[in-house]
Formats: structure tokens, C-alpha cells, sequence
């Protein structure tokens, strides 16, 4: 009998992308592979203090992956999807999008920075000082609640968990998948409540939630294989969000959120983005979500030029 053949996936180091990695090496060897994790340290990695628009352009997370799979040193990649880039080098493709879990953001209070009187969803003690790195997740939340200190907050999901509970900040945002992948909420002790934002008010990243698998597109024993994971409702909505964020131009340092969700046969896409200190949104709809990216960035540009 012979022996399976073996898929080198790259994979940055963190305990979230090797869990992600794992399920995925998981599956592909039910199907008949032997899967070897190769880790690769990504620059952004490497400077773990910066705020992420500081250090980079966006890719910072990928780009040494990306370049790994180029010099075919591994065969295939797992990426959290809202760290790539909107351009990949063009001998890479994404040959599959698995189901997408939650794309909303949690924030992990601490209870004794709770209160209602300021907002009925992001109910935080007036002056709440609140950890974050992304651009995004700070623009909105001193365009909700103008009172309240952003600070910067880096770090893998456990240590900026552990940063809370230790007094370092009142509150702190991350992604829900994040959190559900590493089972983190059982981490939790009895002084952190955690609240689910609405994705359609507290709109997040592009392709939030998403794994991204990538190869050569000319390696197409392993392109088949992906093949079998993808999940396309998940695919047409990270689509559209993505045709969004390339239309926006963005990196990690712009503030731009998409939401794309399938209501019966059609697809709903909202889009947050802003520019010169304006905080706009556009909702789109239609049968085709290839066209809701375009829509939405049009309905953004005429607000912008009004």
C-alpha cells in the first residue's frame, strides 16, 4: 500500500493560525493526504508592539508565506482571509473558502466598566478605556461613544484576554471566529462579560471570519483537493466584501468594513468606511454578489461628493 502524499502548509506560528491550520490539515487527510505544518514567522509577526498600520502595508501577515509557497517550499497556506491582501503575487490562487463561522466583533468588558446610561450596545462607563490595534474597530467606536480613551492593543487573542483581566484596559475588541475557534470563552473568568456587536452596525473587516486557502494555481493535484472544501455561499460573500475593500484601496491602517449576507435567493452587502473624519455606509442589494461591491462603493462615493 502506498503511503499517502504529503502537503507541506504553511502556517504563521500563533496558537489561533495553527488551530485554524490543524482543522484544515484535519480534513484534507480524511480525503487521503499526510499533512506537515510548516511554521514561517511573517514581519508582522516580528514587530509585535506597532499598531498594524505602522508596520506596513497590508500583507504584513502573509506576504512571507506567500512567498514561501511561490519558491515551493510548502504546498499550500492557510490565512486568516482579512489579513490578505487584495493582490496576491498572480502565480497563487485561493483555491478554497471553507464555511465561514461569525464575522461580528465581541467586546470583552470587564463588569465593573459596564454601564447602560451611555449606550444600550456598547454599554461602557463614560471615559472607558479600550484596546485595540485595528483601525477600523477604533474609528468606530469613537464614531458611536466620543468619550471613550482607545489605546493600543497588540498581541495574540490569550494575552490581549489576559491584558483585560489584569486591569490594563476597561474593555477590548476582537473577532468572534477567533474566539470561537480556540474555544477562548472558556478562558473567561467571572469578572468579563462578553457582548456580540451587530454586524450590521459595528460592521467588520472584509472576509472577517473566512479562512483562505491558498496554492499555485499550476499545482493542480492540490488545487483539486481544496476543491473539496470550498463552501460557496461562503465564497460569494467574502467576494463581495473583498471587490468592496479593493475599490476602497485599503489596508490594515484604513478604516473599511463590509458585511455581505444571503437573504433567501439574494445578497445583502453593507459597507462602512471613512474618510476625512466622515463615517459613512452604504446597503446594497441583488441577485448576483458580484456586482454589490461595485454598488456599495458607488453609493459611498456619491455620499462623499454631496
Amino acid at each position: 500500500m502506498s503511503a499517502a502524499p504529503t502537503l507541506r502548509l504553511g502556517t504563521r506560528g500563533s496558537e489561533l493560525a495553527r488551530t485554524q491550520s490543524g482543522t484544515v490539515a484535519a480534513v484534507l487527510e480524511r480525503i487521503g493526504f499526510a499533512v506537515e505544518l510548516t511554521i514561517i514567522k511573517t514581519s508582522g509577526d516580528q514587530n509585535t508592539t506597532a499598531s498594524f498600520g505602522s508596520i506596513g502595508p497590508q500583507g504584513v501577515f502573509v506576504r512571507e508565506i506567500e512567498q514561501a509557497l511561490v519558491e515551493r517550499r510548502v504546498e499550500l497556506a492557510v490565512h486568516s482571509f482579512k489579513d490578505l491582501p487584495t493582490k496576491s503575487p498572480p502565480e497563487l490562487t485561493i483555491a478554497a473558502i471553507p464555511e465561514r463561522i461569525d464575522a461580528a466583533d465581541l467586546l470583552l468588558v470587564r463588569r465593573d466598566a459596564l454601564a447602560g446610561s451611555n449606550s444600550d450596545w456598547l454599554p461602557l462607563k463614560n471615559g472607558a478605556r479600550v484596546g485595540t490595534a485595528s483601525a477600523r474597530r477604533r474609528v468606530w467606536l469613537e464614531h458611536f461613544r466620543q468619550d471613550l480613551r482607545i489605546e493600543p492593543l497588540r498581541g495574540n487573542v490569550p494575552t490581549r484576554i489576559r491584558r483585560l483581566e489584569e486591569g490594563g484596559f476597561d474593555a477590548i475588541v476582537l473577532a468572534a471566529a477567533g474566539v470561537e475557534r480556540l474555544h477562548a470563552e472558556q478562558r473567561f473568568g467571572d469578572g468579563i462579560v462578553v457582548l456580540r456587536l451587530d454586524p450590521e452596525r459595528f460592521v467588520p473587516a472584509p472576509a472577517q471570519g473566512a479562512l483562505a486557502l491558498q496554492c499555485r494555481r499550476d499545482d493542480l493535484r492540490v488545487v483539486a483537493a481544496l476543491a473539496q472544501i470550498d463552501h460557496a455561499p461562503s465564497r460569494a460573500a467574502v467576494t463581495a466584501e473583498r471587490d468592496a475593500l479593493a475599490r476602497a484601496e485599503g489596508g490594515c491602517d484604513v478604516a473599511f468594513g463590509a458585511h455581505c449576507t444571503a437573504v433567501g435567493s439574494r445578497y445583502e452587502l453593507i459597507a462602512m468606511h471613512e474618510r476625512a473624519g466622515v463615517v459613512r455606509t452604504a446597503r446594497v442589494a441583488g441577485g448576483d454578489p458580484a456586482t454589490l461591491g461595485a454598488a456599495a462603493w458607488a453609493k459611498l462615493e456619491a455620499a462623499a461628493n454631496l
